[in-house]
């Protein structure tokens, strides 16, 4: 039994670890994300230069190619300091180049995928609305009707991160109303930012500033034929089968800030005096920087193990929900340590202690809640379904 990566894997990680180190320094990211409602447009193109935007993608479109592990090892690199102004990369990464790829035709691959490689395209997700939460099908308004040459979009979405920014929104709606299970009748839409009778409103919020969330109210929107994605009204189903890469992407960005967490700890314990000795003397902040490392550890084997049986085919959705849960609750657990640790520095938004903690909290909430994903869990254990 082999827990390493493999050689290619390893050289990648290491080159990558380069990468963050030179280009991607903590105090540079957290000046990014204090600039509220400001997109960070070069981290962006930092991202374009080094050719990452290209990753996931395959080569026959311009990009890197690379599986879910290689992915999943990328994005805790890149958390380590980013912590989640990484999603800067994952959003397009996963609502618009894994779409394009599982649902496009041949055309929209095509037209797409060599943009969203070269970094020059650009997505955001727009499924969430008011009132919904984790609950997207039950609360679903936004509805598509048929018109001559396309579809026209009228509703609301809400949290659609860099909507503001991005060049196309992927966005979920009703297009079939007397259907017998709510899961019929979806589709799914690749709709251009600019399109006329739309408007993207940012929202305030407590983490990732620098990357707004949006409501996108939508009156009439006319969207062509050629940018439904897949076939109208079974677009619930293509969704739910990318699912398990979304949570391991979700875990892999908690994993990366519990790098950044521990890395920070260690080094305050080590030149921080207090009561006349380095407060790494201290038993109970040992204790606590003990128990980050394990949960880091913890959540290395959890991560890399659901990725690997992705990778393979294998099927994975209790494991993909158990280390969605886990690994999230484990890094704002580990934040919330680490400002303990550094103590009234750990409250000062001079280190990233804070910007981890909040970051990470989010994370136990979307894509989906910690609450559902357990009640997932419960149900593949053979228990009833309890939504």
């Amino acid at each position: 039994m082999d827990f390493s990566l493999d050689e290619e894997t390893q050289l990648f990680r290491d080159t990558v670890r380069r990468w963050v180190e030179r280009e991607l320094p903590k105090d540079w990211c957290r000046m990014l994300e204090r600039r509220e409602h400001q997109y960070p447009a070069e981290l962006w193109t930092k991202f374009v230069d080094a050719g990452f935007t290209g990753l996931g993608v395959d080569e026959e479109y311009g990009g890197l190619g690379g599986d879910i592990v290689k992915q999943a090892v990328f994005v805790r690199e890149i958390a380590r300091t980013l912590a989640g102004l990484g999603w800067i990369w994952g959003i397009t990464a996963f609502s618009g180049t894994r779409a394009i790829a599982l649902h496009g035709t041949d055309e929209q691959k095509r037209r797409f995928l060599p943009e969203m490689a070269a970094g020059r395209l650009r997505t955001a997700m727009a499924f969430t609305e008011p009132g919904g939460g984790t609950d997207v099908l039950g609360a679903m308004r936004t509805h598509a009707e048929k018109v001559p040459g396309g579809w026209e979009l009228t509703g609301e979405k809400t949290w659609s991160t860099t909507a503001d920014t991005a060049d196309y929104l992927l966005l979920m709606a009703r297009s079939e109303r007397n259907v017998q299970k709510r899961s019929d009748g979806v589709s799914l839409f690749f709709v251009p930012r600019e399109s006329e009778r739309m408007r993207i409103t940012p929202l305030d919020k407590l983490g990732m500033r620098a990357l707004n969330s949006c409501a996108v109210h939508l009156d009439r929107v006319f969207v062509p034929d050629n940018l439904l994605l897949g076939e109208a009204g079974k677009a619930w189903k293509d969704t739910t089968s990318t699912l398990n890469s979304e949570r391991i992407m979700n875990s892999a960005m908690c994993l990366g800030m519990i790098d950044g967490v521990l890395e920070d700890a260690l080094s305050y314990m080590k030149q921080r005096r207090a009561f006349g000795k380095l407060i790494g003397e201290f038993q109970s902040l040992q204790h606590y920087v003990a128990e980050i490392a394990m949960m880091q550890k913890q959540a290395e084997l959890m991560l890399f193990n659901t990725a690997w049986l992705q990778a393979s085919g294998r099927r994975c959705a209790q494991e993909a929900a158990m280390t969605k849960a886990l690994v999230s609750e484990y890094a704002v657990k580990s934040a919330d340590l680490g400002i303990s640790i550094l103590g009234g520095m750990g409250y000062s938004a001079e280190t990233d202690m804070q910007r981890y903690w909040r970051d990470a909290r989010l994370l136990m909430i979307g894509p989906i809640s910690n609450e559902m994903a357990r009640n997932m869990i419960a149900e593949g254990l053979g228990l009833p379904r309890s939504f």
